[in-house]
Parts: C-alpha cells; sequence; structure tokens
C-alpha cells in the first residue's frame, strides 16, 4: 500500500470577522484534498457551507449523522446550492470548533465526494458529527469557498488549511 504525502497548499488565518475563505487557483498536482478549519463564530446559530469553483447552482447533496452524547440525528439535503455542516450544532462565539472535510479525486472527470467531520467539547457537553457531501459536476476543482449563513461571520483568529494528498 502507497504511503499518503501532505501538501500544505495554503492557510489563512482571519485578522478580522469575514463571512467567507476562498482557497483559488487549486493545481491538479495531488490525488485528494483536505481542508482543516478551527473555527468560531460571531453568532451561536451558524452553519458552515462549502462551495466549489464559485457554483451557486442547485448541484450540491449532503447526508449528516450528528451525536452529544445523549441523542443523536440524521438528515439530508438534496439539491442545495452548497455542502453544509447543517443541523450539527450551534457553533461558539468563544470556543473553538474543529472541522475537517476530505474530497476525494478532485481533478478527476467524476462527480465529486466528500467527507466531513465536526468535533467540539464544551467541558464535556460538546458533540460530533460526519457528513458526506457530492458536487454534481465533473469539472476539476480549483477552488473552495468556506461561508457562514446568513449574517454571522467566522471570528478573528479563525484558520483554515488546505492540504494536498498525493497517492491517497
Amino acid at each position: 500500500m502507497p504511503t499518503a504525502t501532505y501538501d500544505k497548499i495554503a492557510t489563512t488565518t482571519l485578522s478580522s470577522a469575514n463571512a467567507t475563505i476562498t482557497f483559488s487557483s487549486i493545481a491538479a498536482s495531488w490525488t485528494d484534498l483536505r481542508l482543516v478549519f478551527v473555527v468560531s463564530s460571531t453568532s451561536t446559530a451558524t452553519n458552515f457551507q462549502v462551495q466549489f469553483n464559485s457554483d451557486t447552482a442547485a448541484n450540491y447533496s449532503s447526508t449528516y449523522l450528528n451525536g452529544n452524547g445523549t441523542a443523536a440525528s440524521s438528515g439530508k439535503n438534496t439539491s442545495a446550492t452548497n455542502i453544509q455542516f447543517t443541523d450539527v450544532t450551534a457553533t461558539s462565539t468563544t470556543v473553538p470548533q474543529m472541522y475537517t472535510m476530505d474530497i476525494f479525486s478532485y481533478a478527476g472527470s467524476t462527480y465529486k465526494t466528500a467527507l466531513g467531520t465536526s468535533s467540539q467539547d464544551y467541558n464535556g457537553s460538546g458533540s460530533s458529527a460526519s457528513i458526506v457531501g457530492l458536487w454534481r459536476s465533473t469539472s476539476a476543482i480549483t477552488s473552495i469557498t468556506l461561508k457562514t449563513s446568513g449574517a454571522p461571520t467566522f471570528s478573528i483568529g479563525t484558520t483554515a488549511t488546505l492540504y494536498g494528498i498525493l497517492k491517497a
């Protein structure tokens, strides 16, 4: 089995609150991509969204599973305008949360699939979630935009890093 090689493509750390973070001009040099972002928000009612290549059409679908130690939930979004970390948990204005998204065969000529996770701990009362997303496009992914829903924004200090994975 080949060994995977991770290359850091870019990192962004916000010095002011912002509603979007974009990685652009992504080369087709790797097999897969991994996005890691550690965020807090200016509001506790924020959903995070991911769009590829500035595509705002209803070309996305996702299914999620969430658990918080007391209850579990699941759901799906079809014909959406982005892949959402939706109904996963309320965000925090003070406690950073970690999100990851693996994007498979991002430069290939088939529909793009992604696997996302979120984790947060509020002194033992946090939650974790998994989400599977689909972008119904055969275009290579050359840009990724992270967005917040509505008026809230990513807080100062939010960090997002994009990695290229070779021979995954």
